[in-house]
């Protein structure tokens, strides 16, 4: 259908369907993820392909046989129910089809930084910080996990264990210090 036709703003289709948009990935690079993060989100692809849709598509169709559909709550909400699944399914596509899944545990024993890592590092008072490097679409901040493009992932990524970096902060730069780089085992 043409976009003429839709009440949807430009750009709609790249927030997550939530109405919150998520970063944008850089120019010229590849969408990380783990294969955890993978999982989680083609689960949630298959969840509304398989459950959530055609449930709603039945409550829409059900909705209507019942007459005049500008006052049948019913249908309305169906419809914009409808629309969400879809721009949700249009962006785990887009998302899924350029993920480049990167097993962490392959650097495990490492003492260097890469995508995965789950690092400590301490600021110049001496306070710890521990953080987990993840993709943008899987990254939770609250706990404790930071996209592989935030400043603090790129201002760590390479760097190893004793190296002191400068993290560029809205406030300053602030030295920081590498003191531990974990990796989940191998599987076996």
């Amino acid at each position: 259908m043409n976009k003429a036709f839709t009440k949807e703003p430009d750009g709609a289709e790249d927030d997550d369907g939530d109405g919150v948009s998520l970063p944008a990935l850089p120019a010229g690079s590849r969408n990380y993820m783990t294969p955890q993060g993978h999982a989680r989100l083609r689960a949630e692809f298959m969840q509304l392909i398989d459950v959530e849709r055609p449930k709603m598509v039945e409550t829409v169709s059900w909705a209507a046989k019942n007459g005049d559909r500008s006052e049948n709550g019913d249908y309305l909400y169906g419809k914009k129910r409808l629309r969400e699944i879809d721009r949700r399914l249009r962006f785990l596509t887009k998302r899924l089809d350029i993920a480049e899944v990167v097993d962490p545990s392959v650097h495990h024993g490492r003492e260097q930084v890469f995508f995965g890592a789950t690092v400590t590092y301490a600021n110049a008072r001496g306070e710890e910080r521990t953080v987990t490097i993840k993709g943008i679409d899987e990254s939770d901040s609250l706990a404790g996990e930071v996209s592989w493009i935030s400043p603090i992932a790129r201002t760590l990524l390479k760097a190893r264990v004793g190296d002191e970096l400068n993290l560029v902060t809205p406030v300053g730069v602030e030295k920081i210090e590498v003191v531990d780089v974990q990796y989940p085992a191998p599987k076996a």
